[in-house]
């Protein structure tokens, strides 16, 4: 007898559970609500690893890196994938896992490889990989839009396709308060971090469409940077294709006054749904306390 065959219908009748990690920042309240299982990312503070059965309130991580103590962000464990997705495909669903960016650690590699195993071991199930090509809730607006669509009726790979199209229109800039912890991570020189410390400048950054975090600029003082983040927003907008029911995000690292003075220049340009949240501390090692970011659907990102 010949295999079964199943065509694109069949699949689409199948039941399907959304999940992601917890770099995409999703409010926990939302992850409840919708039921979606997350994969733990790690970092270790010396010899103690958390992310998963030990975790830190991101105010108290933010306060560790104030004091001096450097943290260190580690990949999701290959096991835990293993064991979260297997539990799903148990119950006779399938999965689409939306991903950290694949250009910013071997995470989304992990769950690839996980997910072909899976499927060997499972052949009636199906489980497809989204790489967001973006970080924090850069990566979480795609889980939010995936959750949108399913309610709305969509297939598996029809989310998919959808967030494919969508992806460089995620735009994310950011903002960091001390050069120092760009700079330990390699993103710039220890001259610029110094220098920069010294005269007040404030990096810009972005995520590029490779899912790579790129310079875009310095101003200096912190209160210019936050102001110019919306400005940003304003010339990467694209209203006609993106229009402003759509989510902006915010994300901070445990500066949450900063966070609220975005979001009211970003409800001035007449955004009602914004979401804010902490940047996880696995993103946050290598950002720092004084982060904030800014994400939105607009133009095509470079």
């Amino acid at each position: 007898m010949g295999k079964a065959v199943f065509c694109k219908e069949d699949y689409r009748m199948a039941d399907f559970v959304i999940t992601t990690d917890s770099n995409s920042d999703v409010p926990e309240g939302f992850l409840v609500q919708h039921g979606i299982p997350v994969i733990p990312q790690y970092y270790m503070f010396g010899e103690t690893v958390y992310g998963d059965e030990i975790k830190m309130e991101p105010s108290e991580f933010y306060e560790t890196m104030r004091k001096g103590e450097l943290p260190k962000s580690m990949a999701n464990n290959p096991e835990v994938i293993r064991e979260k997705f297997t539990k799903i495909l148990k119950e006779g669903k399938d999965i689409l896992h939306i991903a950290f960016s694949s250009a910013l650690s071997g995470s989304c590699q992990n769950v690839q490889v996980a997910a072909r195993d899976l499927m060997e071991d499972y052949p009636e199930r199906k489980i497809l990989v989204f790489d967001s090509l973006n970080a924090s809730l850069g990566e979480g607006v795609s889980v939010m839009r995936a959750v949108q669509l399913k309610e709305e009726g969509r297939s598996m790979e029809e989310i998919y396709d959808i967030l494919a199209e969508e992806r460089v229109h995620v735009n994310v800039c950011f903002t960091v308060d001390d050069l120092h912890h760009l700079q330990r991570g390699g993103r710039v020189s220890k001259t610029t971090a110094v220098v920069g410390s010294m005269i007040n400048i404030k990096p810009l950054l972005t995520v590029t469409s490779t899912g790579e975090l790129k310079s875009d600029g310095t101003v200096r003082g912190r209160k210019k940077a936050l102001k110019t983040l919306v400005t940003r927003m304003e010339q990467c907008l694209d209203t006609e294709h993106f229009g402003k029911d759509r989510p902006v995000a915010i994300v901070h690292g445990d500066c949450i006054d900063d966070a609220l003075a975005v979001q009211e220049h970003v409800k001035e340009l007449g955004f009602e749904n914004v979401v804010i949240n902490d940047v996880s501390p696995s993103i946050g090692t290598h950002a720092g306390p004084g982060v904030v970011g800014l994400i939105f659907y607009g133009k095509t990102v470079k």
